[in-house]
């Protein structure tokens, strides 16, 4: 099959790029590498399969084009990461929604199936744990913009969901809870790439807030495996679906794991969230999947346990050269030299 993946330059899209190859997919990619990083596609661009496009999903004629030419939709575009979100606000806003409205407006005119990558900050901050699919949402004030990401995502889902009921769309959702891996980068707050690559520096392992916040960590191998199944599934469309590992682990903990396992004698430093992110910052304080309903539908069940998710990425810092850790893509890499065949 032609399969499209908006955003599959970043970090889980170009492990999704990566398995869909290796089952004989045809590959097109569209991606404005704001957060995705050519580095992670460099090993697919000699593939004949394998179509990348510097762009973005705002972009109605260019994303048209793409659409037309394949069988599915894999929708992984969007600002993420908390640092990220509080810095582009209304990035964050345009291009989740607006993108987003884009890629389902254009899947349901050319019949398309698509499948929307949503997250777990859906959620919220509710207190119920763990969450089930069809669980009550709970915001903070439209005053803190760490929920707009989190309400933005709901909108997709409420969007996608809408064009189904409305218009027959295919569409599944999938909700991703912490999926980290080698090739996530640190760099807009993802903790666990960020604690790995402190330890091996030497430097504090520095924890936001007081660490006793409990998340749970999946492998992007696991996830992308998620999502291919729920892709092929025909009982899955028109369906919304937690996708991660129930695995928990207080931040505090990660830290003292993190710096075990790397051999480091970092400090680990605690650092408020008024003064990591913004003052009146919310967070909440569990975030635990039930995969009940994907394990009935497809067998899922994360293979990777915690201690081998952070073994991986300790091992694939340790040979990943600091530059493509760090350096941003600049504002003067412009996208029309990034093409294939344009000195890329």
């Amino acid at each position: 099959m032609k399969m499209l993946v908006t955003g599959g330059a970043g970090f889980i899209g170009s492990h999704l790029c990566e398995a869909l190859l290796q089952r004989g997919d045809e590959v097109f990619v569209i991606d404005d590498l704001s957060t995705g990083r050519v580095d992670n596609i460099a090993q697919l661009q000699d593939d004949k399969a394998f179509h990348f496009e510097v762009g973005s999903i705002l972009d109605f004629a260019q994303l048209e084009a793409l659409v037309k030419r394949v069988d599915f939709i894999f929708h992984l575009a969007a600002v993420v990461g908390v640092k990220k979100i509080i810095e582009v606000p209304v990035d964050t806003i345009e291009i989740n929604v607006l993108g987003s409205h884009n890629v389902l407006n254009l899947a349901a005119r050319y019949r398309k199936p698509c499948l929307i990558a949503s997250t777990s900050e859906v959620y919220g901050k509710s207190t119920k744990h763990p969450f089930t699919e069809d669980d009550d949402a709970v915001y903070g004030p439209t005053t803190k913009s760490r929920w707009s990401y989190a309400c933005s995502k709901a909108i997709d889902e409420f969007l996608a969901l809408a064009y189904h009921n409305a218009q027959g769309l295919p569409v599944v959702i999938a909700r991703l809870f912490n999926t980290t891996g080698p090739r996530q980068t640190g760099r807009y707050g993802m903790v666990l790439p960020r604690f790995v690559d402190q330890a091996l520096r030497g430097q504090p392992i520095t924890v936001f807030g007081n660490g006793r916040q409990r998340r749970c960590f999946a492998d992007v191998s696991d996830a992308v495996g998620a999502l291919q199944q729920l892709a092929d599934h025909p009982a899955a469309i028109g369906q919304v679906f937690n996708v991660g590992n129930p695995e928990e682990i207080s931040i505090g903990e990660l830290a003292k794991l993190v710096r075990k396992l790397t051999g480091s004698d970092s400090e680990i430093r605690f650092i408020p969230y008024d003064e990591a992110y913004q003052p009146g910052f919310e967070d909440m304080n569990r975030r635990v999947p039930n995969i009940a309903k994907i394990s009935k539908l497809v067998g899922y069940k994360p293979k990777v346990k915690l201690h081998e998710i952070v073994t991986r990425i300790i091992e694939s810092k340790r040979w990943e050269p600091s530059a493509s850790v760090e350096v941003p893509v600049t504002a003067d890499l412009q996208p029309h030299s990034l093409r294939p065949g344009a000195g890329e």
